[in-house]
């Protein structure tokens, strides 16, 4: 019987040449929810200035009932302030360059000026929320009255130490704000004491409560020698809360306090794009914000983070 020649086939190297392969968008591990953001509610401003007017002497203020004898009514007004706060917009700014030849020759099927810009303005968001928390002239730590500072009871978040938070924001609390770990934490303690908190569904995702109120996570919340912080905020200005500051009507904004603007193409032929978020925040009064100070997290977590 005559021996064939053993038969050869196309192999997978070669085929590839010719197939299409699908290819994604750049992908950014650094880029969060950002849950704060979306939390507040955002006031637009006026010359990148917002005045905080306060009551003086708020205790000060008082009324009595009235008598059957209307001839003596009590008098009274209230005071304000001489020199209220004002606070002012802080700006998160970078310069993308690309060069015309990279984005005129590979440019599909993802346009390279598009996701250039896209990935940049992520990070300036990522920069945005870390400097609402941790801003050292306007950000939630740097504004929390001495009086609204509590310490846990123990070294781990307990329901306990929670609703000692709650005290201190009784008026309308709307979250509270944490590291994930030190939310990890606290669940740990709840299981621990047979008190599992509840959940809630926000914006399509899942969060433990306490109390009804919900814990939500945010990277940008310092952890430092295995210690951190828990936030409780109420929010809104009829509330007398926590606000995001913004400026509207910026050249080139693509959303609330964001503008991108194009700044021209050099004789390098390098074009370069200027990114621009403004913003701030406000605390209203000093009830509308709490911290839970020197929050240990387990042990067996090893957190070597900081947010840059």
């Amino acid at each position: 019987m005559a021996d064939h020649p053993q038969a050869l086939a196309l192999g997978d190297n070669a085929a590839r040449q010719l197939a299409n392969a699908t290819k994604t968008a750049p992908q950014l591990s650094t880029i969060t929810p950002r849950w704060l953001v979306h939390l507040l509610e955002w006031l637009p401003v006026e010359a990148g200035i917002y005045r905080l007017n306060q009551v003086k002497n708020p205790s000060d203020v008082r009324v009595a009932c009235s008598q059957r004898d209307e001839a003596e009514l009590p008098q009274i007004f209230v005071d304000y302030e001489d020199a209220p706060r004002e606070y002012f917009l802080n700006a998160v700014t970078t310069i993308v360059d690309v060069h015309t030849r990279v984005s005129d020759l590979y440019s599909s099927p993802y346009d390279q000026i598009r996701e250039q810009l896209r990935l940049t303005i992520e990070t300036i968001k990522e920069r945005q929320e870390n400097e609402l928390i941790n801003n050292a002239e306007y950000g939630l730590l740097a504004n929390v009255a001495e009086s609204q500072r509590v310490f846990p009871l123990g070294g781990t978040p307990t329901p306990d130490d929670l609703d000692e938070l709650i005290t201190r924001v009784w008026k309308e609390p709307a979250f509270f704000l944490a590291h994930p770990l030190a939310i990890a934490a606290f669940g740990r303690e709840c299981t621990r004491r047979g008190v599992p908190p509840a959940t809630v569904s926000l914006f399509g995702s899942q969060f433990i409560t306490w109390r009804g109120l919900p814990l939500i996570p945010s990277d940008k919340v310092p952890v430092a020698d295995g210690k951190t912080k828990i936030l409780l905020l109420r929010v809104g200005q009829k509330r007398q809360g926590v606000v995001g500051l913004f400026q509207p009507g910026l050249a080139g904004e693509q959303s609330p306090g964001l503008s991108v603007r194009f700044m021209g193409i050099n004789r390098n032929a390098i074009a370069s794009y200027l990114i621009s978020l403004y913003c701030s925040l406000a605390v209203h009064t000093d009830d509308a914000l709490a911290v839970l100070d020197d929050v240990e997290i387990d042990k067996y977590h090893e957190y070597n983070h900081s947010y840059k």
